[in-house]
């Protein structure tokens, strides 16, 4: 029986038109699955079902998602990130990636909690850098960090009481269950590019998981070297937010999940 599949233009150009074609006729693909985003079972002969290819650096996995979690898309990650990937490992408590490159090389601290607004729980995702950030080709030793994001559209956030505005363009990819990068808007109006991308596949709780897929956005806030400091519980973490709105430096934006 055909499954309710979408490949997309550039998963067909990695696989071959005679992989897709076998796909689309249902004859590799799984009835039943398990997202790759929300990792909740899934079937191709009931719902539309993306089709996802990973692509490390010697090998590709093809995956699967639901269509309303994920497009069907071409996910480039390192061989490493592959692995993780693969074996799908959950985590059970508020999860920390000690270290993460963009592209101007400034060290980011990222954590991911739950944030409680207007009674309401929103997945977050907390940046905190490492040491000042300056800005490319500046000579002070100010710290531009805030003032950098600003301009990309993040807006100051005084207190956790709304919601912050959605910033559209930026997204923050979740596939096979884990955070991969926090992705911004290409220069040259291409594909997205990544302003974080994690080491290895960030693990995530399942209740973190489930909230971002009911709003489908995930909340950014970033703060200054200094202003957050790793924070081991999300109760810790929403006080250590409040100060540092309180005091002028915090930023914010919602973004998009999964978004290309």
């Amino acid at each position: 029986m055909p499954r309710m599949l979408d490949v997309s233009d550039e998963v067909r150009a990695e696989i071959g038109d005679e992989e897709a074609d076998r796909l689309l006729a249902g004859e590799n693909a799984p009835g039943s699955y398990d997202c790759t985003s929300c990792r909740t079972p899934g079937d191709s002969e009931q719902e539309r079902t993306s089709t996802v290819l990973f692509i490390g650096d010697e090998t590709a996995v093809l995956a699967f998602a639901h269509a309303t979690c994920l497009p069907s898309q071409v996910v480039q990650v390192t061989e490493e990130q592959l692995r993780g990937a693969v074996k799908s490992i959950t985590g059970d408590k508020v999860d920390l990636e000690p270290e993460a490159i963009v592209p101007e090389q400034a060290v980011l601290g990222v954590t991911s909690g739950l944030v409680l607004i207007a009674g309401e729980l929103h997945p977050a995702l907390v940046v905190e850098p490492t040491g000042p950030i300056v800005r490319p080709g500046a000579v002070s030793a100010g710290d531009d960090f805030l003032p950098l994001l600003i301009e990309q559209g993040f807006m100051p956030a005084t207190e956790l009481s709304d919601v912050p505005p959605v910033l559209h363009g930026w997204s923050v990819l979740l596939a096979m269950g884990q955070l991969h990068a926090v992705l911004q808007p290409s220069p040259n109006e291409g594909q997205p590019v990544a302003w974080w991308q994690a080491h290895q596949p960030l693990l995530v709780t399942d209740g973190w998981r489930a909230a971002a897929n009911k709003h489908q956005q995930v909340l950014m806030f970033a703060a200054p070297v200094g202003s957050i400091g790793r924070q081991p519980r999300e109760d810790l973490l929403r006080d250590a937010l409040d100060k540092a709105a309180a005091n002028g430096k915090l930023v914010a934006a919602a973004l998009p999940l999964a978004g290309t």
